[in-house]
């Protein structure tokens, strides 16, 4: 939450608003009788007023400026290219090629030692680096504007110190921000009101993380009317949020309570509908906070509906976690289940989101050092072309030997670069195992090499499947008598166990409902062995269940009893959905057996004529036909029960 506060509000905040005639731009620029500095001045403010939405364009005029600056040996004009491509490349989510345009920009400004510009690439390094959590980096980068004499410079001072100020917001040094923003603020001249607004703000942030909310809500409330008179609507709203979010820090719930809705009403009338996922948690957490729980669960179901449509696992996740708390608070401890599920479902997805993210970090940093150790490599050999004609010119001894020397320490470095890149590629190994592992954990390993390789996997026929269900007997009732965390204990217990026998025996579990446990034997490869498995696995649940009943009933505590029922027959497989997507079946026979379950009996598996056809001669297993028996919607249909001799 304190990342999503600190990009929110500092970002909109900073907004800048201008026009230019983009026709008369590029007209100067295609009138080749103009001077190079007219066309490449033209070009430089045409490419800088394409945003964020408009990044093609934005990225064609620069490197139309580029191509000119660089065949007139411009240099200051291409290091200035160099630099804006490095943001905007960055912005886009191609952080890599960003930072090489920056490097590149580095190393033609510094020699030029162009106050502006390397105050502008400088900010551009801190930025990125900020981005990237680099955070060591990004403060090196945004101070070394301060080498150069600000005094003539006062803005470019204030916004490097405002620059500076939510980096230490993020690392925790909440004192070295406001030191930051209290330096901004002596710098703001002329009453620049767009400056104060962000200056109240970010105090109101920084103070607001100190825990001194008096002195935050006095900040917010300078930003408030700044905003106003500024007529900023997404400034204001994000503002009324802060303000809510400290009111209720002070537990004044109905001030709170009347900022977030001020905040709504203004977010409904704009374009920025990404933030409500966020804003309707508040709410929820206002309603909580009155005790009045309905409300604060209508709330949360509505952050649930704009978070799913924005995609926002974060606020997803805290909003499940929410409503279960509060079904569970209430005693509902079967909705409290339901969002459990669902809580723990979010965040596995979180968790796969973070070990993509990591990965493309490592990625990264793996590009980096290969940049780095082609640009060891092009050094050596210039130093070597360098040492030859020395060598040429000057055969003495000494020389030859420091030559050598020199190699040799160079040769030691890269030694120690290539030991580097070694471990850097294990530890991308190690990330990308853990990965697949997961991936492993969702899907059977021939669909998820099919979907690693391909990008997606087919829906597939089987004509042999056998489907296992099972269920516990009065679950809800005993729900009801058992506290949440013990009724979700037992229940993963006995999971666990199941989840192990599927191992055992090679069969695939497909997925749990509540207290219902589906799996299918005999897919994605099927094996002479796979019906006969399935069974086996069936009467080593039932094994498991009635010996932990024995174990649970002697010390007089709660304990689950269960039907299992088999049916096997032809089904459809594959994967549904894109995000937490699942491996699933579907077919008559999952509904038949489906029904096998329903129509057993506690301790028993039940199974269905077409299972026992193919296990009937098996002698390991005794049978006690059951006649037709009624399951619902398949008429009278012909059942065993099935155990070990």
């Amino acid at each position: 939450m304190k990342r999503l506060l600190i990009c929110i509000a500092l970002i909109f905040f900073n907004l800048t608003y201008s026009q230019v005639n983009k026709d008369s731009l590029l007209s100067v620029w295609q009138d080749e009788d103009k001077t190079n500095s007219i066309r490449l001045n033209a070009i430089d403010k045409l490419m800088r007023s394409y945003k964020k939405t408009q990044l093609d364009s934005a990225f064609y005029y620069a490197h139309l400026k580029l191509d000119l600056a660089q065949k007139k040996n411009i240099d200051l004009e291409v290091g200035r290219t160099h630099s804006y491509l490095g943001i905007k490349y960055h912005r886009n989510g191609k952080s890599t090629l960003g930072l090489e345009h920056l490097e590149k920009a580095e190393e033609i400004l510094v020699p030029l030692n162009h106050k502006k510009a390397l105050i502008s690439l400088y900010t551009n390094f801190g930025m990125v680096y900020f981005d990237l959590k680099e955070f060591d980096k990004s403060i090196d980068y945004f101070t070394r504007n301060f080498r150069f004499d600000l005094n003539d410079s006062p803005e470019i001072a204030r916004k490097t110190y405002t620059d500076l100020s939510p980096i230490y917001l993020e690392i925790g040094e909440y004192d070295e921000a406001v030191k930051c923003l209290k330096k901004a603020k002596a710098l703001i001249k002329d009453g620049n009101k767009s400056a104060l607004l962000a200056n109240s703000g970010n105090f109101g942030m920084a103070y607001f993380y100190l825990e001194d909310y008096p002195k935050s809500l006095e900040y917010y409330n300078e930003a408030l009317a700044l905003a106003k008179e500024l007529n900023r609507p997404f400034e204001i709203a994000i503002t009324e949020v802060n303000i809510a979010e400290t009111y209720f820090k002070q537990e004044h719930y109905a001030k709170a309570l009347a900022a977030n809705k001020r905040s709504l009403k203004l977010i409904n009338d704009s374009e920025f509908h990404t933030v409500k996922p966020y804003v309707y948690n508040n709410i929820g957490e206002v309603y909580k906070g009155m005790l009045e729980y309905s409300k604060s669960i209508e709330a949360f179901e509505v952050a649930i509906k704009y978070g799913t449509l924005h995609s926002n696992d974060f606020e997803l996740k805290r909003s499940k976690r929410a409503i279960y708390e509060l079904y569970k608070l209430t005693g509902n401890y079967n909705k409290a289940l339901k969002y459990l599920e669902e809580m723990v479902a979010a965040k596995d997805s979180l968790n796969e989101i973070n070990t993509a993210k990591k990965l493309q970090k490592l990625e990264f940093d793996k590009e980096r050092l290969k940049d780095s150790l082609q640009n060891e490599e092009a050094k050596l050999k210039t130093e070597m072309v360098h040492q030859a004609e020395v060598r040429k010119k000057d055969k003495n001894k000494n020389l030859a030997l420091a030559t050598g020397l020199f190699f040799l320490l160079i040769s030691g470095g890269l030694y120690s670069r290539y030991r580097f890149t070694k471990k850097a590629k294990a530890v991308i190994e190690k990330e990308k195992d853990r990965s697949e592992n997961l991936l492993l954990n969702i899907l059977p390993a021939e669909v998820a090499e099919e979907l690693k390789e391909k990008g997606e996997a087919e829906a597939q026929d089987f004509e042999m499947v056998s489907i296992l269900f099972s269920d516990f007997k009065g679950f809800t009732g005993m729900s009801e008598k058992m506290s949440a965390k013990d009724l979700v204990g037992n229940i993963n217990e006995c999971f666990k166990a199941f989840d192990a026998t599927m191992e055992k025996y090679n069969i695939e579990k497909i997925k749990t409902i509540g207290d219902a446990y589906m799996a299918a034997g005999g897919l994605p490869m099927n094996s002479k062995t796979s019906v006969k498995d399935t069974v086996l696995a069936a009467l080593d649940m039932q094994d498991f269940i009635i010996k932990l009943h024995k174990e649970k009933e002697a010390k007089g505590e709660h304990a689950f009893e269960m039907r299992v029922g088999i049916h096997t027959g032809p089904v459809v497989a594959g994967i549904v959905g894109v995000k937490k997507f699942q491996y699933d079946i579907w077919g008559d026979t999952v509904n038949t057996a489906s029904r096998m379950e329903s129509s057993g009996e506690v301790g028993k598996v039940n199974i269905s004529e077409n299972t026992y056809d193919y296990i009937k001669d098996e002698p390991e297993f005794t049978f006690e036909s059951r006649g037709k028996i009624k399951a619902k919607g398949k008429g009278e249909v012909e059942m065993y029960f099935v155990s070990l001799k």
